[in-house]
């Protein structure tokens, strides 16, 4: 007997997680971003000798919302593991799900090093700490979206979990959401003055370039699938592959982790330019891949032929 509703499938909460730890990821680039990280009086897990802080938009509220959303995923986190070892989930599902929940007290380690200006650590709030915050954040980001795009002949354990059949039209609307995502995150990054780089821009290019992440990690997951050339699908995956590690590489150079004008600035430019025409070629490649192969011209003699 299921004591779940039936609407909650193994793909729908996975997609919930994965959500959640997108705007996670948002929300700790805000509140680093005001500084709100440094609020708290530095404490961890209290919030200025409080468990509740006042609920006013102040430094401690940001700060201490931010520790609860993260709470909250993480624990949804645990469950994906907990259920991907539940029915006949793929061997990859389990292990990018558990990978998750192994590297997840690593995040909130750091995390609570970070927020508390070294405190019995020394070194806290600073570049190091923040990298390996990011990094170890994008990695969880990463398993997650792993999980979600199990390939289609995963098994779906009686309950809906299985990922639908691939086919061209599903993959480049992923190359559309993928270029999507990269171009709209472009808008609010440091490498394109559009807008000031405050705190809300930071959060609006870290979410958005980390919902683009997702997509063009979906070509590469997704790809190898009999709905397309085996030809065809080997260089979508590898134009996705590309494009996906030098966007990884442009979401760690949006924070403080380098000296950012001048050289990096022009690394930034030309990274996001490899991504967004890596992500455009892929797409491209798959249009008119669902089409049927044209028919060769009847030669000259073969008509002669049947016309005798």
């Amino acid at each position: 007997m299921s004591y779940r509703p039936s609407w909650l499938t193994f793909g729908r909460y996975a997609a919930v997680t994965t959500a959640m730890t997108t705007v996670l990821v948002a929300l700790g680039v805000y509140t680093s971003g005001t500084g709100s990280g440094l609020a708290c009086q530095a404490q961890w897990p209290l919030c200025s000798d409080q468990l509740i802080p006042t609920l006013t938009i102040n430094p401690d509220f940001i700060e201490w919302f931010h520790r609860v959303w993260a709470m909250i995923t993480g624990f949804l986190i645990i469950g994906l593991a907990g259920w991907s070892w539940a029915g006949s989930r793929s061997r990859r599902t389990r292990i990018a799900a558990t990978l998750a929940v192994v590297i997840l007290p690593i995040q909130i380690v750091v995390g609570a090093i970070t927020v508390t200006i070294g405190g019995l650590v020394p070194g806290g709030y600073t570049v190091s700490t923040h990298a390996a915050h990011l990094i170890v954040a994008l990695l969880i980001v990463t398993l997650l979206g792993v999980v979600l795009l199990g390939r289609s002949d995963e098994g779906t354990g009686g309950d809906g979990g299985g990922a639908a059949s691939t086919g061209p039209r599903t993959l480049r609307i992923a190359a559309g959401i993928g270029l999507g995502g990269v171009l709209f995150g472009a808008l609010f990054s440091r490498a394109v003055p559009l807008v000031t780089y405050s705190p809300g821009a930071q959060a609006a290019f870290y979410l958005c370039s980390v919902v683009g992440y997702l997509g063009v990690l979906a070509l590469v997951l997704r790809t190898p699938t009999a709905a397309i050339p085996d030809r065809t699908a080997r260089r979508v995956r590898t134009l996705a592959g590309v494009g996906l590690a030098a966007l990884f590489v442009t979401l760690l150079l949006g924070r403080d982790l380098v000296i950012y004008p001048g050289f990096w600035e022009g690394v930034n430019r030309i990274l996001l330019a490899v991504v967004v025409v890596a992500t455009t070629a892929a797409g491209w490649t798959l249009v008119g891949a669902d089409r049927p192969p044209e028919s060769e011209p009847e030669s000259v003699g073969g008509a002669a032929s049947r016309s005798e």
